[in-house]
């Protein structure tokens, strides 16, 4: 295909008209039109703004097809994309229900063993997951050299509109599990369980509402990247936000395990850990955020 023939499609993908086009461009849509029917081309500035708004290479749109880049390439990533995020997001949610089987199991029946290996085992698969994703994702990168996301506007639209949700849900789900904290006296449990093993079901729920949480958050960030936002959507300060929340979390994990294996804290750690790291998380969020606006 012609550098028209790309820009054409291209443009015509995106749902634009030439008018909508040159006004993205600053130039006057017969330049548009010239361009299309190769009759002119652009100046060297104005290629690599095309490339940009079309989250296009240069070679693919003066000397490619980009038609076979919107197809079986552009299905061929979607269907990586989505199988790394949900292997990444299966990962993150077998580290944690690990921990969560393990204080079930070793606080509820008293089997402090067995619940080592439990955890153990679903680190194991974790980690296998980890690798195996890690490395089928630096291959596909390998093969696809310079190879861009392929959505239209209206997808990526579509997407956005939803993102939000994806980020608000988790979060909700974190906050109704504080509720596990309510002493386990105040509801229908059978008096048959020992204080103990209440406190175990209610760090296990708590535990529980994490894994959904934290897996789903995960997958959320990688379908974000997969559709190829332009890095200028998200300013400093949202950058440094997503850092805090992601690294307070690990930390808040790593502590609460520590607790657990140290002292023996698996039950008054959880609830505990994760609203200290949430509160400063937010106390954080706060201060970058006045810091991006000042």
């Amino acid at each position: 295909m012609t550098f028209g023939e790309n820009l054409q499609f291209l443009r015509r993908h995106q749902g634009m008209t030439q008018e909508e086009l040159a006004e993205k461009m600053d130039v006057s849509r017969q330049s548009v039109s010239k361009w299309e029917s190769n009759s002119a081309y652009p100046e060297t500035d104005a290629i690599l703004r095309l490339c940009d708004l079309f989250r296009c290479d240069m070679d693919t749109l003066l000397r490619g097809d980009v038609s076979r880049r919107f197809g079986e390439d552009a299905a061929a990533y979607d269907k990586h994309m989505n199988a790394f995020a949900a292997a990444i997001a299966s990962g993150v949610a077998l580290v944690l229900l690990g921990v969560t089987l393990m204080m079930f199991v070793g606080e509820f029946f008293a089997r402090a063993m067995e619940a080592g290996v439990v955890f153990f085992l679903f680190l194991i698969a974790a980690v296998a997951i980890f690798i195996v994703s890690g490395m089928n994702h630096d291959i596909f990168t390998r093969q696809h050299p310079g190879f861009v996301p392929c959505y239209t506007q209206e997808e990526m639209d579509r997407f956005e509109r939803r993102y939000p949700f994806l980020i608000a849900v988790p979060v909700v789900i974190i906050l109704l599990g504080l509720t596990a904290i309510i002493p386990m006296d105040m509801m229908s449990i059978p008096a048959r369980f020992s204080q103990d093993q209440r406190d175990a079901l209610c760090g296990t729920l708590f535990l529980l509402c994490i894994t959904i949480a934290s897996s789903t958050l995960t997958w959320a960030g990688i379908q974000h990247s997969k559709y190829g936002f332009p890095e200028e959507k998200m300013t400093p300060a949202q950058r440094r936000v997503g850092r805090i929340w992601g690294a307070g979390m690990v930390a808040a994990t790593a502590l609460y395990v520590g607790l657990g294996f140290g002292l023996d804290l698996w039950e008054q750690a959880a609830p505990i850990v994760y609203t200290v790291a949430a509160l400063l998380c937010v106390a954080a969020t706060i201060l970058v955020k006045k810091d991006g606006e000042s």
